[in-house]
This record gives C-alpha cells, sequence and structure tokens, in this order.
C-alpha cells in the first residue's frame, strides 16, 4: 500500500554541505512502524542526521535518516535482503526496537526515518567506559532479552546482534536495531526453516553458525545476546576471532574465562547464565524462555539507568583500564590486539550453498556498508 506525504509534512535532510528539502514524496508504508538504525555509511547506504518538521505545529524531531541507493546496490541484496527488511519494519512495534517514523521513495532512493538515538551504541559506550556494572548490565540486558523475546514471537530472527547494533536512548534504553540480516523463520504454510545463511560478525556467531550448518536462528540470536552480556560484564570479548578454524574450537570447547578481577565482582548467577547460554551443544543451550526465567533475569535490584549516565563522567577509558596493572581485564581478542572489535563472517562453502559471501568493510568493529550474503 502506497501513500503520499501531506503537505504540512517536512523532512529536511542534511547531505554534506547542504540540505534536501523533501515534499509530496511517497511513503512505502503508511504510518510509523518500529525498527533499526544503523550507523553506516558505504557505497550504497548512508546514514544522516535528519530534522522532521510538523507544518500543522511547527515541532521538530531529530531523526536519522538511512538513505539506500538502489542504482549502486548489489543485486543479491536488491531481490532478496532488502524486500525482507523493509517487510519486516513494517511488522513490528517494540520499546525496546529503534522506532521507524516513516520510509520514503523518490526515484531510486529509499529513505528510513528513525527515531535519533542521542547516547549511540553498546560497543561506544563500553568502548569509553569499560566494565558495565552488574546491575547496570542485567538491566540492558533484560531490555534486549525482551525486545528479541517479541521478535521472535512474530517468528522473525535478527541475526546479526552484537554491541553496534544496540542503541542507547537518551534516558539509556536498550534498542535493538539494523535489520538487514532479519529474517522469518517460518514458511508460508507455518513450518519452520532453518537459516542457510552464513551472515553477521565472527566473533558474535554461534558455533553452529561459524560451522557451516543449517541452524536455527533463534538460537544463534540467544548465543549472540550471551556474547553481548560478556562483553558488558567483562569489558572484552570472550573469544579472539582472528582464526575461524580455532574460534570454533574454542566455542565448542568453551575456552573462554572471566578475568580474575571480574569473577569476584560478578555474582555466580551471572556467571552461570553465561554458562548456559555460551553453550556449543543446542540441545542444551537456553531457549530465550529460559533465559527470561532465569533468577539472574528475575531478580530485580537495579533502580534508574541513572547509572549509566554516571559512568560516562566517571569512568577512566578503556584503554587505561586495559594498562592500569593489577585489575586488567584482557581476553584472548585484547592480546591480539582486537579488544572490542568483530570482523564479517568470511565466505562459506557446502553442497548447498556453493560460494556464500558476507561483506561487511569498516574499521572499530564499525561496517560502514550493509553486510551482503548469498542466500
Amino acid at each position: 500500500m502506497i501513500s503520499r506525504v501531506g503537505g504540512d509534512q517536512q523532512y529536511i535532510v542534511f547531505l554534506y554541505n547542504g540540505y534536501a528539502r523533501m515534499r509530496h514524496g511517497l511513503f512505502l508504508c503508511p504510518a510509523p512502524h518500529q525498527a533499526q538504525q544503523a550507523g553506516l555509511n558505504g557505497s550504497y547506504a548512508t546514514v544522516h542526521l535528519a530534522e522532521y518538521v510538523d507544518g500543522a505545529s511547527s515541532k521538530k524531531m531529530r531523526l536519522a535518516c538511512k538513505i539506500f541507493d538502489k542504482e549502486k546496490a548489489p543485486p543479491d541484496f536488491l531481490e532478496k535482503f532488502f524486500p525482507r527488511e523493509l517487510e519486516i519494519l513494517t511488522k513490528i512495534e517494540n520499546p525496546h526496537i529503534i522506532q521507524v517514523h516513516s520510509i520514503l521513495q523518490r526515484g531510486p532512493r529509499v529513505f528510513i526515518f528513525m527515531r535519533y538515538a542521542d547516547n549511540g551504541d553498546l560497543l561506544d559506550f563500553v568502548t569509553r567506559n569499560g566494565v558495565v556494572p552488574e546491575q547496570q548490565s542485567k538491566l540492558w540486558f533484560r531490555q534486549m532479552a525482551s525486545g528479541l523475546q517479541y521478535l521472535h514471537s512474530k517468528n522473525i530472527a535478527h541475526r546479526d546482534l552484537k554491541c553496534e547494533n544496540i542503541l542507547l536512548s537518551r534516558k539509556f534504553n536498550v534498542k535493538l536495531a539494523d535489520f538487514g540480516f532479519a529474517r522469518f523463520c517460518v514458511d508460508h504454510d507455518g513450518r519452520r526453516v532453518l537459516s542457510k545463511t552464513y551472515c553477521g560478525s565472527a566473533a558474535y556467531a554461534a558455533p553452529e553458525v561459524v560451522s557451516g550448518t543449517p541452524y536455527n536462528p533463534k538460537l544463534a540470536d540467544v548465543w549472540s545476546l550471551g556474547i553481548i552480556l560478556f562483553i558488558m560484564l567483562n569489558a572484552s570479548m570472550p573469544f579472539d576471532d582472528s582464526n575461524l578454524r580455532k574460534l570454533l574450537k574454542d566455542q565448542m570447547s568453551r575456552n573462554w574465562v572471566f578475568r580474575s578481577r571480574v569473577r569476584e565482582t560478578v555474582s555466580t548467577s551471572a556467571k552461570s547464565i553465561v554458562r548456559h547460554i555460551l553453550e556449543p551443544d543446542i540441545t542444551l543451550r537456553l531457549t530465550l524462555d529460559r533465559v527470561l526465567g532465569h533468577e539472574w533475569v528475575r531478580t530485580r535490584k537495579e533502580k534508574t539507568n541513572s547509572l549509566a549516565g554516571r559512568l560516562i563522567h566517571s569512568a577512566p577509558p578503556i584503554h587505561q583500564q586495559v594498562s592500569s596493572g593489577g585489575g586488567t581485564i584482557v581476553s584472548s581478542a585484547a592480546r591480539t590486539g582486537n579488544l572490542l572489535t568483530s570482523k564479517a563472517l568470511p565466505p562459506f562453502k557446502n553442497s548447498e550453498n556453493q560460494g556464500s559471501t558476507v561483506k561487511s568493510i569498516g574499521t572499530s568493529g564499525k561496517d560502514t556498508q550493509p553486510p551482503i550474503a548469498v542466500e
């Protein structure tokens, strides 16, 4: 269904040194929906700061605008991933998923207007402030799990959960973002389907994804949540993803540890939930419902998100914490100079999916263009 923007609505999108004023464009969805924001700048997709002006009240709203140029995008992206992403954006609405204000098409460009995340993403937060205190980690983890539970209830798997895709609102609440790899988990007849696209970032990918076998995307999402929780509690990655063969071996042998100082401060219950989520055997790994029912998640002690705001002003940068001696928090990833960065999965080859590729170009763990895979 397509409807036109009313004459009293304007979008001002700041591009480079000028701006474009948009009026009477085409919506691809007629009403606001909740969805994604991705901080990327690549050959065919860029994100800019935008300002929404309500002509009736003259009120202004700051938005992020993700712009896709369909003339520059790869065919696989246009045929498969982009239509799926737009479809999913029109079907989701949740307090812990970034809100999409509207979707507008003008010529070959598609503009996705999203709520602006005032406090950036979780990777930036941890990089600046180091270890997130357990109670704040619990609050954010609970919000992430709640948003993911909503997606799974609609048979949607995210498939690219990572710290860069966890945004923080003005009040430091969590918002899941970037649905470029999201997909439905059932077919048109309601039958569950396994995923065969080996996508996302290797450091956050479940072992069944890294090994290149068809996988249950919901359980893979749960694994990624566990990686994010570990990062919040340790300010480092649990696994070194510089060598995929070694990464898979470490995952399967449960070769990860909390650093000594962290082990002394993190509760037994918190360590328990991480251990049961980062379980390589999918028959033993916690499902999302069991994650939400875990005693650590259910126990509520935190008061407000004001703790996160105080952390920004009180905590030393992460590089100071790592080099301070005594209580250093270092993982195998840190020892290789890759403290909190991750890379996209390389091509996988198997009998069903020869030459599948995932492309992601960026620095400091940030993707500069949407990762693309052949499914």
